[in-house]
């Protein structure tokens, strides 16, 4: 018997959004441990906010938003406003009631200004870290250090001479122009930098992200973010390694790949009581360049075991760049983009660990 069309159906519905998602549903797990960071984030997220005003927008379900746009690649907050008012599943996930009306998208984005001047992610990132199901799967002896470029939200026009010698036509000609980090500066993105990935490839005004993960599951344990350069793979892996040997409290290891591969850094880690599992600069290399590493550790079992962890790191950055989130910042300055590397490390920890914790 063909059932009877009735177009809109009823107007009220006694079902919750509870009832609606999936027992098995993956962001049940998700929901869970975020509930519990957000538990104990609840004193410092007190300290952003003054005691009297207009309320804003609960920093809990501003978190939870944010979460959603890196998990599911939605590719602006205006889009997420718009996907948050008619979608069940993000409603329950942030905590919004089917009738509680979604907040306008340039109020969401300077109540999420607020979070990454107060460093929120990066505690958000430690409590995780240290949540009782999840501090079991870390491990605190063996690394691995990756670095990636972040594409600043800054146009080549912009990048005009530090002297205002310009010419009048704000930067709009400037083929044919030497142009060097030294002389030459953004000027709607200043922490840019023009840098060139490699030989052949074309230069860009971005960011350089770094990341240390733990080598037992493949998680991400630290990020920071600097200045494109020459050496800064190097000099962030240093700061990062030397806070993971004191929580150690003796030797550890690290993998890293080519480009960390030199006299100087090598020397550094160390000193520093670090293990340095570096792949080697002159296997395949033409160019005559000797390698820091020889066959003292790369003898080694471990030496092998950390270059096969060494490449979870880049997916780490493949994850992010996949679900847009850090394919191009849209955020100026290395305090704000550092905000979109650690949600995108947080967001990627997140997927992992309830698979993690089932297994």
């Amino acid at each position: 018997m063909r059932g009877k069309f009735e177009d809109q159906g009823g107007l009220f519905s006694y079902v919750s959004p509870e009832a609606r998602v999936p027992k098995d549903h993956p962001l049940r797990k998700i929901r869970e441990l975020v509930r519990d960071v957000l538990r104990d984030l609840n004193r410092s997220l007190s300290g952003l906010y003054a005691k009297e005003g207009r309320p804003s927008i609960p920093p809990e379900q501003l978190l939870s938003a944010l979460l959603l746009q890196a998990f599911y690649g939605i590719r602006s907050e205006r889009q997420l406003m718009e996907q948050l008012d008619y979608n069940l599943l993000y409603r329950w996930f942030v905590g919004l009631s089917p009738d509680d009306p979604v907040w306008d998208p340039t109020t969401f984005t300077k109540n999420r200004a607020r979070l990454e001047n107060g460093e929120v992610f990066a505690k958000f990132m430690m409590k995780l870290l240290n949540h009782p199901d999840v501090k079991p799967l870390l491990s605190s002896e063996h690394f691995s250090v990756d670095g990636t470029l972040i594409e600043a939200w800054a146009s080549h026009k912009s990048f005009q001479p530090k002297d205002g010698s310009g010419g009048g036509d704000n930067g709009a000609n400037f083929h044919g122009e030497k142009r060097k980090n030294e002389t030459h500066a953004s000027v709607t993105d200043p922490d840019s930098r023009l840098y060139r990935k490699a030989q052949g490839k074309e230069a860009k005004l971005c960011y350089m992200g770094h990341v240390t993960m733990e080598n037992r599951n493949g998680l991400a344990v630290a990020g920071r973010v600097t200045h494109a350069t020459g050496v800064a793979e190097r000099r962030a892996s240093e700061d990062m390694l030397k806070a993971k040997v004191k929580q150690a409290g003796g030797r550890i290891t690290v993998g890293e790949d080519k480009a960390y591969d030199t006299a100087d850094h090598v020397a550094k880690l160390r000193e520093m009581n670090v293990t340095p599992h570096v792949a080697q600069y002159n296997l395949g290399n033409p160019s005559g360049r000797q390698s820091a590493i020889d066959g003292r550790t790369t003898r080694h079992p471990g030496y092998g075991m950390s270059q096969t962890c060494r490449a979870m790191a880049e997916c780490i950055f493949g994850w992010g760049k996949q679900h847009g989130t850090l394919r191009k910042t849209k955020h100026r300055g290395c305090a704000r983009v550092l905000g979109d590397l650690m949600l995108n490390l947080i967001a990627y920890n997140l997927v992992r660990i309830p698979k993690l914790i089932a297994n």
